[in-house]
């Protein structure tokens, strides 16, 4: 049961990570997103440079401490998900790069929303 727990925490991580990275175009979609969204990507950005961790990698490893895990014996978990999360040789310069490079991207996306918004308000008048 614990196991099972901690993959739906595990899944639930990397929901938000994508959340995090590409959450910014749902505003097209709901313009209120960007309520929720911002504070996400400023956490996001935080805990990559500052070499943090999530408290759901907490969460993730209480779940499998308490099932006497030692890691997740799902294939397609093990396989898929936790390299993304969790990659092989992830250093603090490394979780630097991905900062800014989380930066970079969400500076377009929201750029592009700018630009969007203006565009809008153009034609209105």
């Amino acid at each position: 049961m614990y196991e099972l727990f901690a993959n739906l925490t595990l899944i639930t991580h990397l929901i938000f990570i994508i959340f995090v990275i590409f959450g910014g175009l749902l505003f097209f979609i709901y313009s209120k997103i960007i309520y929720i969204h911002l504070p996400a990507l400023l956490w996001g950005i935080y805990i990559e440079l500052t070499n943090s961790v999530c408290p759901l990698t907490y969460l993730e490893n209480w779940f499998l401490y308490k099932g006497e895990l030692t890691t997740y014996s799902n294939d397609f978990i093990n396989n898929y998900f936790f390299p993304i999360i969790y990659p092989k040789g992830l250093t603090a310069e490394i979780q630097i790069y991905l900062g800014i490079s989380l930066i970079v991207i969400n500076i377009l996306i929201y750029g592009l929303i700018y630009f969007h918004k203006s565009k809008t308000r153009a034609y209105k008048r």
